[in-house]
């Protein structure tokens, strides 16, 4: 969300992307009026927030602080955790000074924290507004042996391919509706100047999005479960035959702009300025719904218009992949300031607070209460309405279920596995296998 964001939804969509900006900053709000749900005044109380978002992510969900602030009178602190959440969190903790909110953006991470005994289950209040809310599923995700730590505020569509309308124009291709055709269009693209992906292969979650969509739609839903719980081997054909496939990607330079050497030194935010910044050179990149937000907040452009997407296409005889991902906020038991923190996880339960940050842009809510003309655009109002009609078909990023030393971590694991196999995509077999003992040792069995 992440992606870290990441964070699967059947018809809709994690995670969390980031961007690569790193200063704590101070959202102060000048209210001490009445707080969300009738509570008391806060103020004079801070409360600090700790979240993967930099850039113009947390330019905006500190609009949603500020809004809280307005209502209860307390002050709100942000602190950038890095993608590595778990490291951040545990240190902190060891250090005495946890923060009071962390906005988790894997469900691995959020099993974690709570069986380490970090967590405070989620307010009645808080329980009763998600329910009202969310699709049962989203609650799912935040709970773990029987309890309720973790409010899903945001999530992610990260089945979307994101394209400049004037290169496809100048191609003359269109949108495509399968694996195959989208190689072509890619290869038609490159013929006509311009690179078709930009890869962030500095960014290793953007590595596993990339596979978890090839993999549900060639192996299926339910293969895609067992793998994501480590029920299935990563030796198993399927992975090798997902690995095959995306290196058909990996090692086109056609497809892939700068080849392999540009797109390990290229960041998330930098692979959408391939696209969509002053000097383009790629005409495609493959995220999550967020690079639109990105797109209009970094670049000026207009999705919709100037910056279009379509669904990931379908791999062979398979169906239309959706992966998702999302955020969820938890409360530490550690945490200072225990009735700001649990209040403000009861406003980010509400409406109100995701319209906050759907008028900013950039955003999803998974709650069906969340007006729809909240949203600016009519491409994120379309996404978001895809999304929670998706109700309990959501399933959740691949990555982001496993533990975090598999799947959530810079440098290491699945991350690590699939930067090495974008470098080099010639042996799949042998790349399943370091993944396999990657994921055994991280899942213990």
């Amino acid at each position: 969300m992440r992606r870290p964001a990441a964070l699967t939804l059947r018809t809709a969509g994690t995670v969390s992307a980031v961007f690569a900006l790193a200063l704590a900053v101070t959202a102060c709000g000048g209210g001490d009026g009445p707080a969300p749900g009738g509570g008391g005044s806060l103020k004079g109380q801070t409360v600090t927030v700790a979240g993967v978002w930099t850039g113009s992510e947390q330019k905006n969900f500190k609009k949603v602080l500020d809004a809280f602030s307005a209502k209860t009178g307390a002050k709100t602190v942000f602190v950038p955790s890095g993608d590595n959440v778990s490291t951040f969190v545990g240190s902190k903790i060891e250090g005495g000074n946890a923060p009071d909110v962390v906005l988790v953006p894997q469900v691995g991470v959020l099993q974690q924290f709570a069986k380490a005994g970090w967590l405070t289950p989620l307010s009645e209040k808080t329980t009763t507004t998600a329910t009202a809310g969310l699709a049962p599923v989203w609650k799912n995700y935040g709970t773990v042996d029987g309890a309720y730590y973790g409010l899903y505020f945001k999530a992610a569509h990260k089945s979307t391919i994101w394209y400049a309308p004037e290169a496809v124009a100048q191609a003359g291709v269109s949108e495509p509706k399968s694996w195959d055709e989208l190689l072509k269009a890619g290869r038609t693209l490159a013929d006509s100047g311009r690179p078709a992906f930009a890869i962030a292969g500095e960014d290793g979650w953007t590595l596993t999005d990339w596979f978890e969509n090839v993999y549900l739609s060639q192996a299926g839903p339910e293969k895609y479960d067992r793998l994501a719980q480590h029920k299935l081997k990563w030796t198993d054909e399927s992975v090798v035959t997902a690995l095959t496939t995306l290196a058909e990607v990996f090692k086109d330079k056609q497809l892939v702009a700068g080849g392999a050497q540009l797109a390990l030194r290229t960041d998330f935010p930098g692979s959408v300025e391939q696209v969509f910044g002053p000097e383009p050179k790629a005409a495609m990149v493959y995220e999550g719904d967020f690079v639109g937000g990105v797109a209009k907040d970094e670049f000026g452009k207009k999705p919709g218009e100037d910056a279009k997407f379509f669904p990931f296409p379908p791999v062979g005889t398979g169906t239309a992949p959706v992966v998702s991902g999302g955020d969820a906020a938890v409360v530490l038991k550690d945490a200072e300031n225990a009735d700001g923190a649990m209040r403000l996880v009861e406003f980010l339960a509400t409406p109100e607070a995701a319209e906050v940050w759907a008028a900013a842009g950039g955003f999803l809510s998974p709650n069906k209460n969340v007006k729809p003309e909240a949203y600016g655009d009519d491409t994120t109002r379309a996404t978001a309405a895809s999304l929670v009609s998706a109700g309990d078909s959501v399933r959740f990023d691949m990555s982001d279920q496993a533990p975090a030393a598999f799947g959530g971590t810079k440098g290491a694991g699945e991350w690590k596995l699939l930067q090495d196999f974008l470098r080099d995509p010639s042996n799949p077999k042998a790349t399943a296998a370091a993944l396999e003992a990657a994921a055994a040792k991280a899942y213990g069995n």
